[in-house]
Order: C-alpha cells, then structure tokens, then sequence
C-alpha cells in the first residue's frame, strides 16, 4: 500500500481586478427556453445559450424526439413542433448529470400520446424524483421509477386531468414539471408553494404568450393554452459572476464591469 502523495501550493496576494467580463448563460434559463421553444408553435431564436453538458443532454433529448434545432455562430434556433407534437423517441433519453432536464420534462412528457425512458448518470439516478412522480401521477399519468429513482419511464395521457396542488417543499424544477403539464390538461391548475423558488418558468411562459394566473399566493395556468415562438436572450449565470463579484468586492482598488449577468429576484442572494 503506498502512502498519500501530497503537494504544496504557495498563495501569493494578486492585483487588483478590473476591465470588462461576460460570464457564461444561465443554465436553468438555456434549459428552459430550449424546452418552451421544443412544445410552442413557431420559431424560437436563443442567444446566449449555455452550452454545457447538461444543456447539451436536454438538447440531444428534444432532437431525439423529432425537435428541429439549428445551432448557429450566435444562437439556437428552434423548429417548435407544439404542445403534442413531440415523437415517440427510438431509444432512452440520457440526460447526463441534469436533474433539471429529467424533472422538467417529466412535465412535458406526461401530456403526450407516447412511452418514454429517462435515464442519467449514477448521480442523477440516486437524486429522488417521487416529488415529481407523485403530483403527476394524480394528473393522470404514470411514472415508473426505480423506487423512487430513475430510470423513469413515463406513460404518457392525451388528457390529463387539472390539479390543485400544494407543493412540500419549493422546488422550481418540479413546479416547472406541473406547470407544463397543466397546458395539456383539461382546465386550470393550480400550485402554491411553501416559500419562494425560482420563477424562470413562469416569466417565460409570459413570454412565450401563455399568461399565468396568480391569486392568493397561487400560481396557475390554463389547460390548452398555446405557446408561440419568441426570442430569448439567456442572461450571463449570476452563480458564474459570484466569484468575480467576491474577488472585485476584496480588494479595494478594483473595478469590475460584469455585463449582462441576470438578476432575478429569486436568486439575488449573493448580491444581497
């Protein structure tokens, strides 16, 4: 058995920082308008997409199943095939290491007239997903899982029933999954979580021409209801700026420009 080899590393104080930087797109936004551009009507132009290994993961999915997308020198662009014209995919859709594709498109998949198997790497496939199998389930479709893991094949259902649901715990990817189940339902669903998450979602959708309903702390949306192409520009990862944010803030004589970097609300705790 051979002893631990260990290194030494010497830490010198540097310069300050300063100049111009662009960080990398949001990857929960590049996901999303990926997906929303996948299931509207039209055309969807995205610049600023994030083309990570788990964005890549949800694109070669969509491709899979009949989604025309064209990727140009500065954006997506994406052949929108409608709410339920998404195809029978001819083998399992690996979606890497991204909980948020398989979450999210559970929703999507739940509502269209096909079998589909979702799979990941060994790290996605402990992450648990019965908070997403659970409410979808009462919608009308069936989920099946690895006790609560994937793989997940999804028995999908062409009419899927309305569901007023009060989420355990705040998640934006299952919300996101049972708000795009809701287009393909018969009438209006409903959600209410128990604490703020992220809205990328619902921001989209009114973007995309599909307005959420929002009374007494509940977030709705009307089955039906048709998504129409549009243009995305996926703001710079406000978690990318974070440690340029830091090593600017340090030191006293630094001055930093980061451009274009998102400032949602929702996840603006590191600026706060």
């Amino acid at each position: 058995m051979t002893a631990e080899r260990t290194r030494d590393f010497v830490v010198s104080p540097g310069g300050r920082l300063s100049g111009r930087i662009r960080v990398p797109g949001d990857k929960s936004i590049s996901h999303r308008a990926l997906i929303l551009g996948a299931i509207a009507e039209g055309v969807t132009r995205i610049t600023g997409f994030l083309e990570s290994a788990d964005c890549v993961a949800t694109r070669n999915a969509l491709q899979t199943m009949g989604v025309g997308i064209e990727t140009g020198s500065d954006a997506l662009v994406v052949h929108g095939a409608g709410s339920r014209g998404l195809r029978a995919p001819h083998k399992v859709l690996d979606l890497g290491n991204s909980g948020t594709a398989m979450r999210i498109l559970c929703g999507v998949l739940a509502g269209q007239d096909f079998v589909s198997t979702l799979t990941g790497d060994a790290s996605l496939r402990g992450r648990p997903m019965r908070r997403v199998i659970e409410p979808l389930g009462r919608m009308g479709a069936t989920i099946e899982s690895n006790q609560g893991h994937a793989p997940l094949t999804v028995h999908g259902c062409k009419e899927l029933k309305p569901l007023r649901y009060e989420l355990p715990v705040a998640s934006a990817q299952v919300k996101s999954a049972l708000l795009l189940a809701g287009l393909n339902a018969a009438g209006y669903t409903w959600l209410r979580e128990p604490g703020p998450s992220r809205d990328h979602t619902e921001r989209m959708l009114d973007t995309f021409g599909c307005v959420c309903l929002r009374a007494d702390g509940w977030l709705g949306v009307h089955g039906g209801a048709a998504l129409r192409g549009a243009e995305i520009a996926v703001p710079g990862d406000l978690s990318s700026a974070a440690f340029f944010l830091v090593g600017a803030t340090i030191h006293p004589d630094s001055h930093l420009v980061l451009e274009c970097v998102g400032v949602n609300p929702t996840r603006s705790g590191v600026i706060s």
